[in-house]
């Protein structure tokens, strides 16, 4: 007769339920995977199949009571590793975000705004289309495989039970600064591009004061806007896969901040 006593069966639970909690925190906040268009069942099952695969792999998970205030904390310990791990890369593409808006707002689109599956808010549509481009360098990446890759890795170097140091969460604040920085990095030729046409109009509306501004200036800022931009398709993806690296970086000094 089979006979499961309650130490082996807090066991099987604490390997699967510890691991569990880190994957979906991950889930809830990578990109791709926490996209509001992917139903919250399909992200559940995607984080129950991982933790079903990798669970035997992973280091041994501590020995505590499932319905103990010890393993609840350890539990939302994990969630929050999870979900600063995926928000680190989750900046990457803010700083995606943060370029678009910059030139929509040069090329005079900012009142041109449209829904957003992934933030489920009002965007730029400038700010939608590159973010459009940045997910799919991801995919083309294999950006969400090595994202899961990272995550398993993550229970080597920062083991369930372990202590989570608070300069891993004050990096997170830190690192905040770099999503307006690689934005403004990756929209400064498209700017400098528009402030050119901007001083060129001003020089020649001062020259032609019969011209209208408004009637003549809109036109062509948006077809120089919309022709740097076309041109700057061809070295956009080595710029992303740039700042895709810089997240992953990230990840790995978040983990190394929190041991």
């Amino acid at each position: 007769m089979l006979s499961v006593t309650s130490a082996q069966l807090d066991a099987w639970i604490a390997a699967l339920m510890f691991p569990l909690a880190r994957i979906l925190g991950l889930v809830a906040s990578a990109p791709l995977l926490s996209n509001r268009m992917v139903p919250v069942r399909v992200r559940l099952a995607i984080g129950i199949a991982v933790a079903l695969a990798v669970t035997p792999a992973l280091p041994p998970m501590p020995t505590v009571p499932a319905d103990s205030m010890l393993a609840a904390a350890i539990l939302v310990q994990q969630a929050f590793i999870g979900i600063a791990m995926g928000f680190m890369m989750r900046i990457v593409f803010a700083a995606v975000d943060v370029a678009g808006e910059m030139i929509g707002l040069q090329m005079g689109l900012s009142f041109a705004v449209f829904f957003s599956p992934q933030s489920g808010a009002q965007t730029a549509v400038i700010a939608e289309f590159l973010g459009l481009i940045s997910l799919l360098v991801f995919v083309a990446l294999n950006g969400h495989l090595m994202l899961l890759g990272v995550l398993v890795a993550s229970f080597e170097w920062l083991p369930v039970g372990t202590a989570a140091k608070a300069e891993g969460w004050l990096l997170i604040a830190r690192y905040g600064s770099v999503m307006f920085a690689s934005g403004l990095l990756l929209a400064l030729p498209m700017v400098a591009a528009l402030l050119i046409t901007n001083t060129a109009l001003g020089v020649l509306t001062r020259a032609a004061p019969q011209l209208n501004l408004f009637a003549v200036g809109f036109p062509i800022t948006l077809s120089v806007g919309f022709l740097v931009l076309l041109l700057s398709l061809n070295v956009i993806a080595p710029a992303l896969q740039s700042l895709f690296e810089r997240g992953f970086d990230a990840i790995d000094q978040l983990l190394r901040a929190f041991v």
